[in-house]
C-alpha cells in the first residue's frame, strides 16, 4: 500500500485538523499515512547546567517515516518547515510544503488547495527542486559536542551584556581572518532571504552552490558579507572570555565557550521540495518581500517623449 508522511505544526488547531482531514482523504485512495508533529526537529537550546544536549542527525527521523514512504506534507509556516527537513533529510524525501502560517516563504501551496496539490503530485504532474543544507557540528578538545542540520543559517553571537566578540574564520586552506562583531552568520543560499538579509546580505539564488558569512554588527567597515562556495569547510573559533550562543534555524542551538570550535560544511543530505510548477524565485521575492516592484515614483516615460 502506498504511504504518505505528514508533519504537522501541533501548536496550530488548523494545522491539525488539516492533517486529520488529509489522512482521511488519503485513506479512502487506500493510501496509508504516518504523522508527527514537527517538535522532533527542535533541538531545544543547552542551559548553564547543561550546555550540550548531543542529538545525532540521523536519529530525528520520525517514528514510521522510512523508504515506502512517497513523499511528505510539512503542515504549518516556514518554521514547522525547516524542522520537518531536519526531521526527513536522511530519508531525502521530497516534501510538499502547505502553508498554515503567516509569511510562507518556503511553502508551495495553501490550506485552501491541498486537496487539488495532493492530486497533481499522486498523478505524477511535479517536479523536485532540491536545496542544499549545512551540518554544524560543535567541538571542544576531547570531541564532537553537538551537531544539527540546518536549512537557513547557523548563527554564533554574543550574549546580553557581554562585549564586542572577536572570531577567528578559516574557510577551506585559506589563511584565518579576524572579524571582530556582535556575532557571524553562514547561512545557505535558502537562508539568505531570513536573518542573513536583515544582517546586510545579498539575496542568492537557490540553486548557486555557495554559502556566505555574515558578521554582525562589524567594528570595522571593512567587514562585509562573504560568498564561498559550499565545497569549502567553514571553521569558527571564538577569541573571548565569555562564552557564546549558537543558534541553527532559529529553533536549536548550545552555548560555545572559548575552547570550542564550530565547523560548518554542506550536508550529505539536502532539502528536496516539491514544486507543482516551475519555479520561479524572483517571484517569490517579489510577493513576499516586495522585492522589485515599481517605485510609486517612477517617471512615465509615455508622457516625457
Amino acid at each position: 500500500m502506498p504511504k504518505v508522511g505528514i508533519i504537522y505544526n501541533d501548536a496550530k488547531p488548523i494545522a491539525e485538523r488539516l492533517a486529520l482531514d488529509m489522512q482521511l482523504w488519503l485513506k479512502k485512495r487506500d493510501i496509508q499515512t504516518v504523522m508527527a508533529t514537527g517538535n522532533g526537529g527542535i533541538l531545544g537550546y543547552g542551559k548553564p547546567d547543561a550546555p550540550v544536549c548531543h542529538t545525532l542527525i540521523e536519529s530525528l527521523v520520525p517514528l514510521g517515516f522510512d523508504q515506502d514512504v512517497m513523499f511528505a506534507i510539512a503542515l504549518g509556516g516556514d518554521g514547522t518547515v525547516l524542522s520537518a527537513c531536519r526531521q526527513i533529510a536522511p530519508l531525502r524525501l521530497p516534501l510538499l510544503n502547505v502553508n498554515t502560517g503567516h509569511m510562507g516563504f518556503l511553502t508551495e501551496t495553501y490550506l485552501t488547495d491541498w486537496e487539488e496539490a495532493i492530486t497533481q503530485i499522486l498523478d505524477g504532474k511535479y517536479v523536485v527542486e532540491q536545496r542544499s543544507m549545512m551540518t554544524v557540528r560543535v567541538y571542544d578538545s576531547q570531541g564532537l559536542l553537538w551537531e544539527a542540520l540546518s536549512l537557513n543559517e547557523m548563527v554564533l553571537h554574543r550574549e546580553p551584556l557581554t562585549s564586542m566578540c572577536h572570531f577567528e574564520v578559516q574557510i577551506g586552506s585559506h589563511f584565518p581572518v579576524d572579524i571582530a562583531a556582535d556575532g557571524v552568520i553562514i547561512s545557505t543560499p535558502t537562508g539568505s532571504t531570513a536573518y542573513a538579509l536583515s544582517a546586510g546580505g545579498p539575496v542568492i539564488e537557490p540553486g548557486i552552490p555557495v554559502f556566505q558569512l555574515i558578521p554582525i554588527c562589524a567594528h570595522s567597515m571593512a567587514s562585509r558579507a562573504l560568498v564561498f562556495a559550499n565545497t569549502e569547510k567553514a571553521i569558527v573559533t571564538p577569541a573571548n572570555r565569555h562564552r557564546l550562543v549558537l543558534v541553527v534555524d532559529g529553533n536549536a542551538g548550545c552555548y560555545v565557550y572559548p575552547d570550542y570550535r564550530v565547523e560548518v560544511e554542506r550536508s550529505q543530505y539536502p532539502a528536496r521540495f516539491i514544486r507543482l510548477q516551475k519555479g520561479e524565485f524572483f517571484k517569490v521575492l517579489r510577493e513576499k518581500l516586495g522585492w522589485g516592484l515599481p517605485h510609486v515614483s517612477k517617471p512615465n516615460l509615455d508622457e516625457l517623449t
